[in-house]
């Protein structure tokens, strides 16, 4: 029996977003923590525009994976979930361990492994769909950023 393609999309989207809602409940003191006592880097965005920005991140990776699982095949799909679950483990943590550990130069690393992560599985997505792929670009390009803040963040508060 066939999944019909609505539930795929709202099986992954619903994966993606419930990651962030959790990593972000229990991060959630650390970032009070951290808004309240840590020396912010210049190009810092308001706190109100994260929660904006990542449920937007998660549905593109939801909805990318929901691409590649209904038109995939084989190994190539079988690749791509496990990237996609890969860097949906490794972004679910980092946030613990930036704001409640405030370990920044792990943290650091850890994004590092992201941003590797992410990078494969849009060129996984890409080789099974084109469109999938390219919906990872901002994903990528927020990463990149947070990269350059918790280097920031790192420097100033040594």
């Amino acid at each position: 029996m066939e999944m019909k393609p609505w539930k795929i999309y709202t099986f992954w989207i619903g994966l993606s977003e419930a990651a962030g809602i959790l990593s972000g409940l229990l991060s959630r003191m650390g970032m009070m923590l951290y808004q309240e006592t840590v020396i912010q880097p210049p190009l810092a965005p308001p706190g109100f525009l994260f929660p904006i920005v990542w449920s937007i991140l998660y549905a593109l990776m939801g909805i990318g994976i929901a691409r590649v699982r209904l038109k995939g095949e084989g190994e190539t799909k079988r690749q791509s979930t496990r990237l996609f679950l890969a860097q949906l483990a490794v972004n679910f943590l980092w946030s613990i361990i930036f704001f409640n550990f405030q370990a920044w130069g792990f943290a650091l690393m850890w994004l590092l492994l992201l941003w590797v992560l992410v990078a494969l599985m849009m060129l996984s997505f890409w080789e099974t769909d084109k469109l999938a792929g390219l919906l990872q670009i901002p994903y990528l390009i927020w990463v990149t950023f947070a990269g350059y803040l918790n280097l920031m963040v790192l420097l100033l508060n040594w």
